[in-house]
Order: structure tokens, then C-alpha cells, then sequence
């Protein structure tokens, strides 16, 4: 079988299943991201689910950017 996809690797053959049940969709600045909880007790920005592009030139909003967990409602 031949895949061609744009997507990254580690989106299209996962790694554990375990992986998933620590991420979550949150809301900060109004705004929907895929999270995860650090080990710092913050929380992590795996993906951003915004639909405005502004939202994605915004550093403080990039994949790998940390926010407190009092800062974002859950969904």
C-alpha cells in the first residue's frame, strides 16, 4: 500500500492508544485546542482547532506552547 498524505507520520501510524486518553480539548482565549497535561501541571498545546488564521500567527498559541490549567475551560 502507498499513502501519500501531508500529514506526519506519527499522525497515521499512532503509537499507543494510552497516548490519547491524556489529551483533551480545551478552550483558552476562547479559543479550541488539543491539550495535554504536563507534568508541571500545565497544560500543553498539541494542536490547534481554531478555524481563524489569525489564531495560528499568534505564538503564544503554537503547538508546544504551555498555559496554566486555571487558564482553560474544558469542553
Amino acid at each position: 500500500m502507498i499513502l501519500y498524505t501531508i500529514m506526519p507520520e506519527h499522525f497515521i501510524f499512532q503509537v499507543d492508544s494510552d497516548e490519547y486518553t491524556k489529551q483533551k480539548v480545551v478552550y483558552y482565549d476562547g479559543i479550541p485546542f488539543l491539550v495535554q497535561e504536563t507534568e508541571t501541571k500545565e497544560w500543553e498545546i498539541v494542536r490547534n482547532l481554531s478555524t481563524n488564521p489569525a489564531h495560528f500567527l499568534e505564538q503564544k498559541y503554537a503547538p508546544g506552547a504551555r498555559f496554566p490549567l486555571s487558564m482553560a475551560a474544558t469542553s
